[in-house]
């Protein structure tokens, strides 16, 4: 079957695709402002193109069509250079900005109005099994070349600044940054003498 007609399938026996599509381009939109138009959204961002195609693959994957889903992701991770794995879970209003290097696991959950720039892992720390990736909360933003690892929650409207290596739960309405990640309003400013 080609890839249009179980993208069709797809759309007529699960809407909320559509919906979800239409709120992540309509927030690429208002969010980006090098961006002057909804057509380029949907023709030029792979980000935007990206994830669409986790969420077929994700509806594929709990359907129990594991190696289509599969072969999806593979795809993918090969045109757009992000790796979302089928099982991974997406809210709406998702803005993957540049995308370049995105890499999502299989048990992270990422809410809604969420903000993920390029080269940023949502991963595990090896160590451990069943339930080990991050839980985005909503309107999170995450910086260029982060990475948050292992089964923790990062709060609602939280900011990880670019390159930061987030390890431990974030509280809602912080914003973080380092090696590993502390709250911003932890660091003392510079004294002049």
């Amino acid at each position: 079957m080609p890839l249009r007609e179980i993208f069709q399938q797809n759309y007529a026996t699960a809407p909320w695709i559509v919906d979800a599509a239409i709120t992540d381009a309509q927030a690429v939109f208002k969010r980006d402002p090098a961006v002057k138009s909804l057509m380029s959204v949907l023709l030029n961002l792979s980000g935007f193109q990206a994830l669409q195609i986790h969420r077929i693959a994700n509806h594929l994957w709990k359907n129990d069509r594991k190696e289509l889903a599969l072969f999806m992701q593979s795809r993918c991770s090969e045109i757009f250079l992000v790796d979302i794995h089928p099982a991974a879970q997406f809210g709406q209003g998702v803005m993957l900005d540049h995308a370049t290097g995105i890499v999502v696991g299989e048990t992270a959950v990422v809410g809604d109005n969420v903000t993920i720039m390029q080269s940023v892992t949502l991963g595990g720390t090896g160590n451990d099994v069943g339930d080990r990736h991050p839980k985005i909360r909503d309107e999170v933003t995450i910086g260029a070349g982060s990475k948050v690892l292992g089964n923790i929650t990062v709060g609602r409207n939280v900011t990880i600044l670019a390159g930061s290596i987030v390890l431990n739960d974030i509280k809602a309405n912080t914003t973080v940054v380092g090696i590993p990640a502390k709250d911003l309003s932890e660091f003392k400013p510079l004294q002049m003498t």
